[in-house]
C-alpha cells in the first residue's frame, strides 16, 4: 500500500515528524518498506505562462517563449514539443536551483538569449515522465512557487502489510490505526446522500449470492469526460503509485485508495438490459481493459448484462464496456462486496492482478459499498457533473459476513502481556479501532467486532492488537523463571557423538536421508507390514514414515556406486517409525552400510572384499563401547531384507536389539546392487546403556592355562560352548577365548573342532593343578551331558 503523508494528515494528524510516524506505523506491525520525497529538491521555480511563441531563427526543434511570472515578462529558449501559447508550466528564472545542484543563470541558446528554464515533471523529479513540459491547471495562479502550488513538501510512504490487515489497505484504514497510536481524532470527509434527480435504473439480478452478497449499482447521466481531473487528485493518485487515466476512472481509484472500496466504472450505453452477476460460461470470451483476451472457466463470478460478460468481479473490467472520453455519456457505477473465497487466485488464474484483487482477496468491509457508492457519486458530479439516479442494491443478508462479539479477560491479557494495562487504556486503544467495548466492571470485555475487521474472531486477537498499539518496545522484558535442578546423569550411559566418531574412525561416513520413502521400498525392507502414509506427501514416492533405517542408507549407497565410488561404508543415526497412529512408536536407531574393498587402495593393501565378519567386528565395537559387550550375543537370525544364512540377531538379555547381515540376493537383484552389501541396525537406547567399570587389585601370583581342542555338532554354536565353559570354570577363571575352528580332514563332515584358551588366576594365592583340573572336569563334563561335545582325540 503506497499512500501520500500529507493524505494521511488530512484524515489525522499527530504532532511528530515524519520519521517518528513511520517508525511508530512500523513498531505496530505496518512495516514501512519506502518512504520517497513528492519531489527533489529545488527552489526559485514558479507557476509561468507562455503567452506567444516563436521559432527560433537558426534551430527547428527550438522554440523562442515569451513567459510571464505574473509580474514581467521573460524571454526562454525550449526545446519541449507541446511548449505553445496559454499553458501555464513550471518556470525556472535564473537564480533558481533544480535538483542536482543544477543553477539557473542567462544563457544563449544557438544566437538567442534565453533567460530562464521551462521544467518538465523529470527535471523537477516529480516523476519519470520527461516527452515535454509539466502542463498545469488552466487556473494555476502565475507567480505562485511552484513548491507550494502542487504540495510537493510531502512523501510517498510504501507499507506492506500481511495478509490478514486487508483493512489497511486504504487511507481510512491507515487512519484508524494512527488515531489509536496517538490518541488523536480522525476527520473523515464528510459524504452526504446524493438525491436522485431521475428515476432511470438498471435491474441488478444476483444468481450467485454465496460469492457476491452485495452489489449496488446506480446510473449517472449526461457527464463530460472531456472535463480533466483536478489537479489535487492527480497528485493524490500519483503519490499512491496510481496513473491517471481520465475523470470517471480516477474517481474510483480514488474512492479505492480513500476508503478501501473497489468499484468499477461502465459505459451505459454498453449495458444491455440489466445487470446479472452470475457465473461465466465454461469458455466464455471476454476481452479485458488491458486488451487481453481471455477463455473464462465456470467457476469464474462475472458481471454481466442480459446478453454477455462485461467484467471478472473483483478482477478487471472488460474493454466493451469501458469508459471511452469520446464517447461516454452515460455512466453506471457499481460498487459490491465479493466473498474473498470466491474471488482468491482467479486473477493469478488469468495471469492477472489488479488493486481490486488485491483488496478483494484479502477481504473488504462488507457494509462499506452504499459509503463508497455516495463519495465516487459526490466526486463524480463535483468533477464532469452529471446527473444522478437512485441506488439499486441486491442483497442476500444471510450470505453476508456475520461477526460475533469477542470476550477479552484482563487476567488472560495481563498473563499474556505480563503486564496489568489500565482498564481505561485498554477501553481508549480498541474504541479508536472502532471496536466497541463493554465491561462488566469485573476485568471482563465484550468486544463488538467492526466489519472492517474480518480478522479479529479470538480473544488473542484483541490482545495482539493491544499489544501493538502499546507498543512491542513497551512491553516489559521479563526473563522466565524456573527451578532447574541439575539431572543425574548416569555415568554408564554412552552418548551418540561417541559412537558417530567411533564409526567415522572405522571408514564409515554419516548420511542423514528422509524420514519418509517410497511405499515399494517399504514393502521390500518390511514386506506384510502395513506403512504409516503422509496425508500429503511431498510427492508419491516419498509417501511413507520409514520402518528402517536401511532404505534410505540403501539409496544412498546406490547414488555413490553410481558415481564410481567402489568403496562405500555409511551410517546414519535417527527415528523409525512403528504401528499407525494411535499406537505410534518412534524409537532412535542407528544403522550403517558397507560394500567394497576392505581396505583402500594401496600398495600394502589387498583387494579383498569385505565380508560378514567386517561389519560384525564394526557392530561389536560399538557394543563394546559401553563396556557391556558380554551383555550382547549373537544368533543365527531371519529378517526379510537380508541373506539367510548370513543374518545375526542381537539380543541383550533376551530382547532383540538389532541385526547384523548380508543383504538378501533376490532384494539385491531387485534393487540392482550387483556386489554383496551388508548392513547393520542397533536400537540406539540398548547400545549406549553400558556398565561401569569396576576396579580390582592385581594379582601377583602366577596364571594357569589350559588349551582345549573339542568336537562339537556343526550346528551348535561356539556362543553357546563358550558360554557353558564360563558358566562351570568356577569364580577364578580370568580370561577365555575362541582361537580356532577348523572342519575338514580329519574332521566328521556334520562336526567341527573348536580350539579354546581358558586362564586361571586367584587373588591371594598360586592355584594348584588339581584346583585346576578339577575346573576342567567340570567344564568337559558340563559339555558332553548339554551339548554333545568332547574332547579331540
Amino acid at each position: 500500500m503506497k499512500f501520500s503523508e500529507q493524505w494521511l494528515r488530512g484524515w489525522v494528524n499527530p504532532h511528530v515528524s515524519r520519521d517518528e510516524l513511520v517508525a511508530r506505523l512500523s513498531m505496530a506491525g505496518l512495516e514501512v518498506d519506502s518512504v520517497t520525497p513528492a519531489a527533489g529538491q529545488f527552489s526559485g521555480i514558479v507557476v509561468g505562462e507562455i503567452l506567444a511563441t516563436e521559432q527560433h531563427p537558426d534551430a527547428d526543434k527550438l522554440r523562442v517563449c515569451q513567459v510571464s511570472n505574473g509580474q514581467e515578462t521573460f524571454q526562454v529558449v525550449c526545446g519541449a514539443p507541446n511548449a505553445r501559447p496559454g499553458i501555464k508550466i513550471p518556470f525556472a528564472m535564473i537564480g533558481a536551483e533544480l535538483p542536482g545542484d543544477f543553477k539557473i543563470k542567462k544563457a544563449k541558446l544557438r544566437g538567442v538569449e534565453s533567460f530562464g528554464m521551462l521544467c518538465s515533471a523529470a527535471e523537477l523529479q516529480i516523476s519519470e515522465e520527461n516527452d515535454g513540459l509539466l502542463e498545469l491547471a488552466a487556473d494555476a495562479p502565475v507567480g505562485e512557487d511552484i513548491r507550494q502550488y502542487l504540495n510537493l513538501d510531502d512523501a510517498s510512504i510504501e507499507i506492506g502489510l500481511t495478509p490478514n490487515r486487508g483493512d489497511c489497505l486504504s487511507v481510512a484504514g491507515l487512519a484508524r490505526d494512527v488515531s489509536a497510536l496517538y490518541d488523536v481524532p480522525v476527520t473523515r470527509p464528510v459524504v452526504p446522500a446524493v438525491a436522485a434527480v431521475h428515476d432511470e435504473v438498471r435491474p441488478v439480478e444476483v444468481s450467485a449470492p454465496t460469492a457476491c452478497p452485495r452489489y449496488l449499482g446506480r446510473v449517472i447521466r449526461n457527464v463530460d469526460l472531456s472535463k480533466p481531473t483536478p489537479l489535487w487528485m492527480v497528485e493524490r493518485l500519483r503519490r499512491s503509485d496510481v496513473r491517471s487515466i481520465d475523470a470517471a476512472v480516477d474517481i474510483t481509484n480514488y474512492v479505492m485508495l480513500e476508503l478501501g472500496q473497489p468499484m468499477h466504472a461502465f459505459d451505459l450505453a454498453e449495458i444491455n438490459g440489466g445487470i446479472h452477476v452470475r457465473m461465466a460460461e465454461e469458455g466464455e470470451k471476454l476481452v479485458l481493459l488491458d486488451g487481453q483476451e481471455v477463455a473464462l472457466r465456470s467457476d469464474t463470478l462475472v458481471i454481466a448484462d442480459h446478453s454477455r460478460a462485461l467484467a471478472i468481479a473483483g478482477v478487471m473490467g472488460g474493454e466493451h464496456s469501458g469508459v471511452n472520453t469520446e464517447k461516454t455519456r452515460d455512466l453506471f457505477l457499481e460498487s459490491a462486496f465479493f466473498e474473498p473465497v470466491s474471488v482468491a487466485g482467479k486473477a493469478r488464474s488469468y495471469g492477472l492482478h489488479t488493486d481490486a484483487s488485491h483488496r478483494f482477496e484479502r477481504g473488504v468491509d462488507s457494509q462499506l459499498a452504499r459509503e463508497a457508492m455516495e463519495r465516487a457519486t459526490g466526486l463524480v458530479l463535483e468533477i464532469v457533473g452529471g446527473e444522478a439516479g437512485p441506488i439499486v442494491e441486491a442483497v442476500s443478508e444471510q450470505h453476508l459476513p456475520k461477526v460475533a462479539p469477542v470476550t477479552l479477560r484482563a487476567e488472560r491479557l495481563s498473563q499474556m502481556l505480563g503486564m496489568d494495562m489500565d482498564p481505561a487504556q485498554v477501553e481508549q486503544l480498541l474504541n479508536a479501532l472502532e471496536l466497541k467495548t463493554q465491561s462488566n466492571g469485573e476485568g471482563v470485555w465484550t468486544v463488538q467486532i467492526p466489519s472492517h475487521r474480518f480478522d479479529i474472531s479470538l480473544e488473542v486477537d484483541l490482545i495482539e492488537e493491544l499489544a501493538r498499539l502499546y507498543g512491542y518496545n513497551n512491553l516489559p522484558v521479563r526473563y522466565p523463571q524456573a527451578r532447574l535442578a541439575p539431572k543425574a546423569r548416569s555415568e554408564a550411559r554412552g552418548e551418540l557423538p561417541i559412537l558417530r566418531r567411533l564409526l567415522v574412525a572405522r571408514g564409515y561416513q554419516e548420511a542423514i536421508t528422509y524420514s519418509f520413502i517410497d511405499p515399494k521400498l517399504f514393502e521390500l525392507f518390511t514386506p506384510g507390514v502395513e506403512p504409516l502414509l503422509l496425508a500429503n506427501p511431498i510427492s508419491s514416492d516419498m509417501a511413507a514414515m520409514r520402518a528402517s533405517l536401511w532404505p534410505g542408507l540403501i539409496k544412498a549407497l546406490q547414488h555413490n556406486l553410481n558415481r564410481q565410488q567402489d568403496r562405500v561404508r555409511l551410517f546414519e543415526s535417527g527415528l523409525r517409525f512403528v504401528g499407525q497412529l494411535g499406537d505410534l512408536k518412534q524409537q532412535p536407531m542407528i544403522a550403517g552400510v558397507m560394500t567394497g574393498s576392505r581396505l583402500p587402495e594401496g600398495w600394502a593393501n589387498g583387494r579383498d572384499s569385505v565380508d560378514f565378519f567386517d561389519v560384525k567386528a564394526d557392530v561389536e565395537a560399538l557394543l563394546g563401547y559401553s563396556g557391556a559387550l558380554s551383555d550382547f550375543t549373537f544368533s543365527a537370525g531371519n529378517h526379510p531384507a537380508l541373506h539367510p544364512g548370513q543374518t545375526a540377531r542381537i539380543e541383550r538379555d533376551g530382547k532383540e536389539v538389532g541385526y547384523v547381515g548380508a543383504i538378501h540376493p533376490e532384494l539385491a537383484r531387485t534393487l540392482g546392487l550387483e556386489r554383496p552389501v551388508f548392513v547393520f541396525e542397533l536400537v540406539l537406547g540398548d547400545v549406549v546403556e553400558g556398565r561401569l567399570p569396576k576396579f580390582s587389585e592385581l594379582s601377583k601370583f602366577p596364571e594357569t592355562r589350559r588349551d582345549l581342542a573339542l568336537i562339537a555338532g556343526r550346528e551348535v554354536a561356539s556362543s553357546a560352548v563358550l558360554e557353558l565353559i564360563r558358566d562351570n570354570a568356577g569364580e577364578w577363571l580370568t580370561d577365555l577365548r575362541l582361537f580356532d575352528v577348523y572342519q575338514g580332514k580329519g574332521i566328521d563332515p556334520d562336526r567341527k573342532s573348536l580350539a579354546v584358551g581358558l586362564t586361571w588366576q586367584h587373588p591371594s594365592r598360586t592355584l594348584n593343578d588339581d584346583e585346576v583340573n578339577a575346573s576342567l572336569q567340570n567344564i568337559l563334563t558340563s559339555l558332553e551331558h548339554r551339548l554333545n561335545t568332547t574332547l579331540r582325540k
